[in-house]
């Protein structure tokens, strides 16, 4: 039967929101898009999860992602809910977005950059992230590539919320997707060794624990030969997937600023944007204006983990041992942790 566009039908033991749920374009099986079909689903997933033991994330817009990443197949869908479960459990997720701190993260945007800045024309959150200037070798003597991910995975929390609540509420629509450019530039065969072990990392984190999540992607300074390569590739990938990437050269700034406002594009993609102390490291968006955020919901159960231990003896906080100060010269030092 095809979806026709409603109410999100919603559960209201799991599902409390305070932003728009309805997706803005009608594609089936997304919210508000739903047939009566994909909407049994939800519930059948729903009551499986729960006969596991599952408590958490058991809300329609999470269980409607992962359903969606598994073409509606409930088994299927089960068994990546629980996965992603057992490794948030031992990943430590539920804490990274309240307690993990990064002060070395000026530091290695020098060799990285990755980042959210405004939105685009949708109203998305708009990720950006230079390839080109990784240099891992360099980043080691700053972090580590455990820190690394965990900044990587607290990011996807604060993405889930506040950013996309608050980006939903501006709009005026729901939003669950980001626009993603991804500078190429500098980028050579050389230098992919030395980072595919890292990126295939970042990239199963984001395909396995947090799907449909993309909304385009922008691949920009594409270097010579790559566009042959990706069209080489795409009869395995999925053309919902496909139709999401764009494949740029060097002269990317027409097609990047019809998605991006030139006003909410940073100077050195084409656009107008100059953040003081640069946008790299402005987090600026809806996220960050008191009319469209809320406190999220990490918060909350963070104040309240620490009310309940509120009375029991102190200890000291480190969210990562392996990580310590050299205190010789002042500088990040790294201590792989076991």
């Amino acid at each position: 039967m095809a979806a026709t566009e409603s109410q999100l039908p919603t559960d209201p033991k799991y599902d409390q929101y305070d932003f728009p749920t309805t997706a803005p374009e009608a594609q089936p099986g997304h919210p508000g898009h739903t047939s009566p079909e994909q909407d049994a689903k939800v519930h059948q997933l729903r009551a499986e999860l729960e006969k596991l033991g599952q408590t958490e994330r058991l809300d329609t817009l999470t269980l409607l992602r992962f359903l969606r990443a598994r073409k509606f197949d409930v088994e299927a869908a089960k068994a990546m809910f629980t996965n992603s479960e057992k490794w948030r459990k031992e990943f430590g997720t539920d804490d990274l977005a309240a307690n993990f701190e990064y002060p070395e993260k000026e530091k290695v945007f020098e060799y990285y950059p990755q980042y959210y800045h405004k939105t685009d024309k949708d109203g998305r959150p708009v990720y950006i992230e230079k390839l080109g200037k990784i240099d891992l070798n360099k980043m080691y003597e700053i972090t580590t590539a455990d820190r690394m991910l965990k900044n990587l995975v607290s990011e996807y929390e604060k993405l889930a919320d506040p950013r996309l609540p608050a980006c939903s509420r501006k709009a005026g629509k729901l939003l669950e997707t980001c626009c993603t450019i991804m500078d190429l530039k500098g980028v050579g065969i050389t230098s992919i060794p030395s980072v595919y072990g890292y990126v295939k990392q970042a990239s199963d984190i984001s395909q396995n624990h947090y799907p449909e999540r993309l909304g385009k992607l922008y691949l920009i300074n594409a270097p010579w030969g790559f566009s042959s390569a990706f069209s080489a590739v795409k009869s395995f990938l999925d053309p919902v997937t496909v139709s999401k990437i764009h494949v740029l050269g060097s002269g990317y700034k027409k097609e990047l600023l019809a998605q991006v406002p030139e006003e909410n594009l940073p100077v050195e993609f084409g656009g107008t944007c100059a953040c003081p102390n640069g946008c790299h490291l402005s987090d600026m968006g809806p996220w960050q204006e008191s009319e469209w955020t809320r406190p999220p919901k990490w918060a909350a159960k963070a104040a309240d983990k620490a009310a309940d231990k509120e009375g029991a003896e102190p200890v000291v906080q480190n969210e990562d041992p392996g990580y310590e100060k050299k205190d010789a010269e002042g500088q990040e030092g790294v201590q792989t942790a076991a």
